[in-house]
């Protein structure tokens, strides 16, 4: 493995499968919420002109990565540098279950009431993924996984 980008619904191990491959191949991971949001209340968009800027930087630094992410407009500026993706198309039921059961991320959330007290606007947020048309979207992450050329994997369910 080289370069991997890996995407899907909220909840459907992304971030999991990432830290694993990352640790495994010994690749730098980059989680693109990281760069995605501004610190604002409501959380509000980067401009995609930073976000790429930063995604930009990233990849100069770093010659082989396992990058995530919900967003399609992310995803799709990355996948040109791709050799493989990776679409977790799991069910909303074992999305749901994930974010039950999601650990703590200090690097999104000051400390794990205030995860937990976001846990049923992420659980709406996961159940709307196939009714939306947005950039998080379930149709726009197939579209994407259609229309790459390289090597790809779609998973539909949780594995060990």
């Amino acid at each position: 493995m080289s370069k991997v980008v890996i995407f899907g619904n909220s909840g459907s191990g992304k971030s999991t499968l990432a830290r694993k491959l990352a640790s495994q191949d010994e690749v730098a991971h980059f989680d693109l919420d990281e760069i995605a949001w501004q610190p604002t209340n409501p959380p509000t968009r980067q401009p995609l002109k930073q976000s790429f800027a930063k995604i930009d930087e990233f990849i100069n630094d770093n010659s082989n990565w396992v990058i995530e992410g919900c967003y399609s407009d992310l995803i799709e500026y990355v996948m040109v540098y791709a050799d493989k993706a990776i679409f977790m198309n799991l069910s909303i039921e074992d999305c749901i279950e994930n974010a039950k059961q999601r650990q703590w991320e200090p690097n999104k959330y000051p400390s794990k009431q205030a995860q937990d007290d976001n846990l049923p606007m992420l659980l709406d947020w996961i159940k709307a993924y196939e009714s939306r048309t947005d950039t998080f979207s379930l149709s726009s992450h197939l579209a994407m996984y259609d229309a790459f050329p390289r090597e790809k994997v779609m998973h539909t369910r949780n594995e060990a």
